[in-house]
């Protein structure tokens, strides 16, 4: 284990620690903001499953489903410039989304994944990555329900839902507005895909066949069967040459601990941190306003969901103990989240996923220790 925990915060490093001799951990980072300053930046293990590669302060893993955190992130900040009004017809911006009878849904209601579009029916198998594919695929599908009806989680989806929003109004693909307005300010190692990183910093997924995402987006029979269908069957999807050079910003946003809490940081600090802006604090706020609190159409695990982020449920997303703090998980324990209540941005990055269904022991090993 290296790098830094601040005095304060001893018990995060500890609960790191007991992760690797109690819980299985293979290799992982893991970083803390508190008032905008980096208290802990810790890393240690190994970045393959083989224990060949260590981990290094600059590796970097695929940390799944945090990626659509970072495109609702990418939505809000043309909503807070002005370009996009969330009670809009998404049609306004983008008109082939009309189609399927879907002409009515608003952009609140897609960044409150209401929109009922959790499957790509018209998108051949093994098409996620090509992009224009599954734009066409959007344009053709129909809700599952009444679009403002119910509510679950747009698993396979939401990426490119909100990533073809941001082309449409700005112009830029997802991943280089991304860059340039976030990741590339801040200085944080994230992006979608990772073929902008030396190879050898990124470390192997290594799958747990305890997980329930694993298993169920491997199995048709399944709802998240039947939404994962598009990602390509191969031996090893999460490290293979697509996962890693493409753009699925669903599942393939790759970094870092300390990248994720950092953007977070910003987000926790009012959206602005060390002279970047990323939006207006009252932009911040309308993005974490819940939803919905329910079983989730999608997955059947319980969920408090705000606008394109997850809100602090202590079972599936726990967050410590502000019912207002909001981020994104991913598959297999990754997640990143902001407080701004309590001036706390976390981060946690694994190689090895977690079993069940939610970010694992370890993950909540840590958030405990941090608010502790």
């Amino acid at each position: 284990m290296q790098g830094h925990a601040d005095p304060d915060f001893a018990a995060v490093a500890a609960a790191f620690a007991e992760n690797f001799r109690s819980r299985d951990e293979l290799g992982a980072a893991v970083c803390l903001y508190r008032a905008g300053v980096k208290v802990v930046d810790l890393w240690g293990g190994w970045a393959d499953a083989a224990r060949t590669r260590p981990w290094r302060e600059d590796t970097i893993v695929c940390m799944m489903s945090v990626g659509k955190g970072m495109a609702a992130l990418c939505v809000w900040m043309l909503v807070d410039r002005g370009q996009i009004d969330i009670d809009r017809p998404v049609a306004d911006y983008w008109p082939g989304f009309a189609g399927g009878g879907k002409g009515g849904i608003t952009v609140r209601t897609l960044l409150q994944a209401k929109a009922g579009l959790l499957y790509l029916d018209h998108a051949p198998d093994g098409s996620a990555y090509d992009w224009e594919t599954i734009v066409a695929a959007i344009e053709a599908q129909e809700p599952c329900w009444e679009p403002g009806t119910d509510h679950g989680y747009h698993s396979a989806t939401m990426g490119h839902l909100l990533g073809e929003l941001v082309r449409r109004v700005d112009g830029r693909m997802i991943d280089r507005f991304l860059r340039e307005e976030v990741t590339g300010p801040l200085g944080a190692d994230y992006g979608y895909g990772a073929a902008w990183a030396d190879p050898a910093r990124v470390a192997d997924i290594v799958p747990n066949a305890a997980s329930h995402t694993f298993v169920q987006t491997r199995d048709p029979s399944t709802k998240l069967g039947r939404a994962w269908r598009i990602r390509p069957v191969v031996e090893d999807h999460y490290n293979d040459e697509m996962a890693r050079t493409r753009i699925f910003p669903s599942s393939n946003g790759h970094g870092n601990a300390r990248s994720v809490a950092r953007i977070f940081a910003a987000l926790a600090e009012g959206g602005r941190l060390d002279g970047t802006t990323l939006m207006s604090a009252g932009t911040v706020d309308r993005m974490r306003e819940q939803s919905w609190h329910g079983t989730c159409a999608m997955t059947d695990r319980t969920f408090r969901y705000a606008h394109g982020f997850f809100l602090n449920e202590p079972a599936m997303s726990p967050m410590g103990t502000n019912p207002r703090a909001f981020g994104h998980p991913g598959a297999g324990g990754a997640i990143g989240f902001a407080d701004p209540e309590n001036g706390i941005a976390f981060s946690y990055s694994p190689a090895l996923m977690c079993a069940g269904g939610g970010v694992g022991d370890r993950c909540e090993a840590l958030v405990a220790a941090a608010y502790a």
